[in-house]
């Protein structure tokens, strides 16, 4: 008899015995024929999409295969059109898994995917969570995600959740007072694991750190953290580690197409190679070789439904030297390639680099809690923050002083203390944000 989460997949037409066949037979293919075999299955995506999508023949304008190459590297942009339109041949939106990306990099976007891919997708993504003793079936997840609003929706994301034994925390309000009923919950409740956005399980582990209390030791049920979504620093990971008293692992992946990496007992940020194939292109769509920085570019290779080939994620990450076909590795995320800083110069730093600096200032005396930057003139920047006292104005002209010397002279810093930040519909928090009109900059 399958489990809860296993019956609930199962009653909705995703088909995931067979599904976990399709990846048995994947992960038996040995080293040394891995590379052939994933050409043959981009070979085969590609041209099933060119006989059977013609929104995908009218973004390659042709509809014969030549070169991998060659192909056109597909954009949001490409996308912003009616659903229907970019479904392939025997495809409805009534009979395939649909649905939106948060909209936290710009608009959203309306995706799909067939039934057999999505539930490959949950059988790989079972298949790691159990690399840390995770059952989906029997262990209950401390959920850190935003909800929806709508009355509607909020029902049904209840009942899935019930279905998919996850407890789903309030994350836009993050207070004191709610934080200790957090800590309540855990209290009372045998969960198995964490999951969810990195800066809203952070604020936990601050608190907790704050009360000196370790999370193992009220809830001994607690086997692992997975964080997501959001940049996850390592003396970030080392408060989780130190608060939770649980192994932490990192996952990158992205909506509208699955898990793309996710960080193996080894400490490796394992790339999935069994659903999709990841590589880094430069600014002019050519492959970069293992070790170079360049944009993250996805093909899923199960997806019949809905074309995402040589798809551009918006990051720039590096792939590791000692990558193979079969275990790529990702070296490092960079963030977002929209998300860079215009200095008075000329300079394009990674908005990351305002970030993690301020970050390193702020946790001096662990008095600011969270923050955000906000670029709003080319030498003017904001930074909004909450914290339990205000900054002095001797404590804002040294950081200001600090991140002037670090990235050039000249530049304006403006600190805005807020009750509360804040967060995308999805509760994301963008730690970074430029205003400026970047034309031109990828």
């Amino acid at each position: 008899m399958p489990g809860l989460f296993d019956l609930s997949l199962q009653l909705n037409g995703f088909p995931l015995k067979q599904a976990r066949r399709e990846l048995e037979k994947i992960l038996a293919v040995s080293d040394s024929h891995y590379a052939d075999f994933v050409e043959k299955r981009k070979r085969d995506i590609v041209e099933y999409h060119l006989e059977h999508n013609a929104f995908y023949r009218g973004i390659v304008g042709s509809d014969t295969f030549e070169n991998w190459e060659n192909l056109p590297v597909m954009r949001k942009p490409d996308f912003q059109r009616p659903l229907e339109e970019r479904l392939s041949d025997g495809y409805q939106a009534s009979s395939v898994f649909v649905n939106k990306t948060s909209g936290s990099s710009g608009n959203p976007m309306t995706f799909a995917k067939d039934k057999m891919c999505h539930a490959i997708i949950w059988a790989n993504i079972q298949r790691r969570f159990g690399w840390y003793g995770i059952d989906f079936n029997k262990s209950w997840q401390a959920r850190f995600y935003g909800r929806s609003l709508d009355i509607v929706a909020s029902k049904k994301l209840q009942l899935k959740d019930y279905l998919s034994k996850r407890h789903r925390f309030d994350i836009f309000d993050l207070s004191d007072d709610a934080l200790e009923k957090i800590v309540s919950k855990f209290r009372k409740t045998k969960f198995g694991y964490i999951n969810g956005y990195t800066s809203n399980i952070v604020l936990l582990a601050k608190y907790l750190r704050k009360h000196n209390l370790v999370l193992k030791h009220i809830c001994p049920t607690l086997k692992m953290c997975i964080t997501t979504s959001e940049m996850l620093f390592d003396d970030d990971r080392k408060l989780l580690e130190t608060q939770f008293g649980i192994p932490v692992a990192n996952e990158y992946g992205a909506s509208e197409l699955e898990v793309i990496a996710f960080e193996n007992p080894d400490g490796e940020w394992l790339v999935n190679a069994e659903t999709i194939f990841v590589e880094i292109l430069d600014e002019n769509d050519k492959i970069l070789p293992f070790g170079s920085e360049g944009r993250i570019v996805v093909t899923s290779l199960d997806n019949r439904a809905h074309p995402f080939i040589r798809y551009d994620v918006g990051d720039f990450g590096i792939l590791d030297e000692r990558s193979t076909s079969k275990k790529p590795l990702l070296k490092k995320l960079i963030g977002r390639t929209n998300d860079f800083a215009i200095l008075p110069s000329g300079k394009k730093p990674a908005g990351m680099t305002f970030y993690s600096l301020t970050k390193k200032l702020f946790e001096d005396d662990g008095n600011v809690k969270e923050f955000v930057i906000r670029q709003v003139k080319t030498d003017t920047f904001e930074i909004d923050y909450t914290s339990a006292e205000k900054l002095t104005s001797d404590e804002e002209s040294r950081i200001s002083s600090v991140m002037s010397d670090y990235l050039e002279p000249g530049l304006r810093f403006i600190f805005n203390r807020k009750p509360q930040l804040e967060r995308s519909a999805s509760g994301k928090l963008k730690q970074f944000t430029s205003e400026l009109k970047q034309d031109g900059c990828k």
